[in-house]
């Protein structure tokens, strides 16, 4: 058994460690903000791209405007969230990952439900989806709660 003892208590990983959490939910809005910026300088690019499209499609290509910004951000929390590292460009800036509590890791199609849950969290709740980390174990959110995910430190 891999266990060791820390002011009494036992921990056998690294999730068990209360200290993983410490600082979480400032650190996640932190890079919530950066991965916003992220995403609206990806978007301006694709849409550069979809501008010149529809001259090629003669007016087609531009109906991909609509969901520009949906796929943009979809396809950069797949390849983000979803990737080995398990955190977004923000995340690994403010030195947080999600990790399941199963031990599996995340894969892409994981990392998107996450965001869809956060999203259609927000349209219902508005930012109160945030009140549920003051009263929850590990800080987790509702979409944490949901799918057996939480968000922790990488450098404890």
């Amino acid at each position: 058994m891999n266990a060791r003892v820390l002011d009494g208590e036992i921990i056998t990983g690294r999730l068990d460690d209360t200290r993983a959490y410490e600082g979480v939910r400032t650190r996640r809005i932190l890079a919530f903000l950066i991965d916003y910026i992220v995403i609206a300088l990806l978007t301006i690019a694709f849409a550069i791209v979809v501008f010149f499209l529809g001259f090629l499609t003669l007016g087609l290509g531009w109906m991909l405007y609509g969901v520009l910004v949906p796929a943009v951000a979809l396809l950069y929390i797949w390849n983000t969230l979803g990737s080995a590292d398990q955190a977004t460009t923000g995340m690994k800036m403010m030195g947080i990952r999600l990790d399941r509590l199963d031990g599996r890791p995340i894969d892409g199609m994981t990392a998107v439900v996450h965001s869809v849950l956060f999203w259609a969290g927000n349209v219902i709740l508005s930012p109160f989806v945030l009140l549920v980390t003051l009263f929850s174990d590990r800080k987790r959110a509702l979409h944490d709660l949901l799918l057996g995910t939480v968000v922790s430190r990488t450098d404890r």
